[in-house]
């Protein structure tokens, strides 16, 4: 009687699938890559004499997903919805005193003054009361209003150790993360260099509009 030899498992079917997850881990590094990149050139790679003049925020805070906005018109807002576009926010009642009339001044100066690149960046104002802004100085600043809590955005965002939440201008990323704040009445033009180099590390994968 002749045995045969039992047939040896095929290797091929495995050698593929391993092939096929690092094709598909790679692709991922692909698209990642210049966002990382970005990161690394401003947290990391900055010569020694540069240093930022706004607190960067280490690790970045995203913002929730389940931060209760809504528009003026009383229609809910994503919090989803806020990615896509750099965005400068302050934080303030619906009366604004004297200290939120100045921060968004400032956030519309910035904007004004960033040239062409002023696209990229948007004005967000968290109203903390269920109160309407005025008219007029929505139209004066371009602010965008959105209603909220403070109890909600303070589970994001934070001021510096014995400051109000309300006295910073607060800088978000397109990804939505909270990853820069201002010192208290900051000086425009070192807050600013701030953002140009932000700009430009974000250049290569952050594109203006939302």
């Amino acid at each position: 009687m002749t045995v045969h030899r039992l047939p040896t498992p095929e290797l091929g079917g495995g050698r593929r699938m391993a092939a096929g997850r690092w094709q598909m881990f790679a692709v991922l590094a692909v698209c990642a890559a210049p966002v990382l990149a970005s990161y690394f050139t401003f947290y990391v790679v900055r010569p020694q004499s540069r240093t930022n003049y706004a607190d960067l925020i280490t690790p970045p805070l995203e913002i929730p997903a389940d931060l209760p906005l809504t528009n003026l018109d009383g229609s809910a807002v994503t919090a989803r919805s806020l990615h896509g576009q750099w965005l400068l926010v302050t934080v303030a009642a619906s009366a604004c005193d004297e200290r939120c009339g100045r921060n968004l001044v400032l956030m519309r100066q910035l904007r004004e003054t960033l040239g062409r690149e002023k696209e990229r960046i948007d004005k967000v104002w968290l109203v903390v009361d269920a109160n309407q802004p005025a008219d007029d100085l929505l139209s004066a600043t371009g602010a965008e209003a959105l209603l909220t809590t403070t109890q909600a955005v303070s589970k994001w965002l934070a001021p510096t150790a014995g400051r109000a939440l309300e006295e910073h201008v607060y800088l978000v990323d397109p990804m939505g993360n909270w990853m820069m704040r201002a010192p208290v009445d900051p000086e425009p033009a070192k807050f600013k260099r701030d953002i140009e180099r932000l700009l430009r590390a974000s250049a290569s994968w952050d594109q203006p509009g939302r």
